[in-house]
């Protein structure tokens, strides 16, 4: 019986094995970081984040800078996709924080409804632009994306930018960046990519 026992456990480990060896392994985790450049050394980014956590980054050899630039509210147009971080109302409805209108290139990044990090509490709506009202000096859009849409109000002080790109000698002391990282099993940071502006 005992022997029986045995070479079912012996069993039902080789199993195991065999099923962890087919399954896919799990995405690597990743971190947005928002904050400024302390410095640059080779690949090594320094930022101070705005938790005021020091960081350091290592970044791919063939990294992108894409730099955030300010546009006018009337880029929001029917048929534009945008990524809104807002908060939410008690109406149902969403106040937007900032606006960004994609480029065509990257339509359809993200698309969804989901929390963001901008705020405690914020929410982020990546989306087309189904319709845009006038609302005295605001904007109202309707945003729809794959499984549903959302009414949000746009401020006319709400900061509304869009992606270009950059050059890497932006990557200077102070500037401002954000960029998704990606946690190694060493612990490590690093990423292919960073916003900056």
């Amino acid at each position: 019986m005992q022997r029986i026992a045995t070479a079912c456990c012996a069993l039902l480990l080789l199993m195991a094995g065999a099923v962890s060896a087919q399954a896919p392994a799990a995405p690597a985790p990743t971190q947005r970081i928002r904050g400024d450049v302390v410095a640059l050394d080779g690949l090594s980014l320094q930022i101070k984040s705005r938790t005021g956590e020091s960081l350091t980054v290592k970044l791919a050899e063939t990294y992108t800078v894409t730099a955030v630039v300010k546009v006018d509210i009337d880029h929001i147009v029917p048929g534009a996709f945008v990524g809104a971080a807002s908060m939410p109302q008690p109406d149902g409805t969403q106040r937007a924080l900032e606006v960004l209108v994609f480029p065509e290139s990257r339509r359809g990044s993200g698309e969804g409804h989901y929390p963001w990090d901008l705020q405690p509490g914020s929410m982020m709506t990546n989306a087309t632009v189904a319709d845009v009202v006038k609302v005295d000096r605001d904007r109202r859009m309707t945003l729809k994306y794959k499984d549903g849409e959302k009414t949000v109000l746009v401020p006319a002080n709400v900061p509304i930018v869009t992606f270009e790109p950059g050059e890497r000698t932006m990557l200077k002391p102070g500037a401002h960046v954000l960029l998704t990282a990606t946690r190694q099993p060493d612990g490590s940071l690093t990423a292919a990519g960073v916003a900056v502006g």
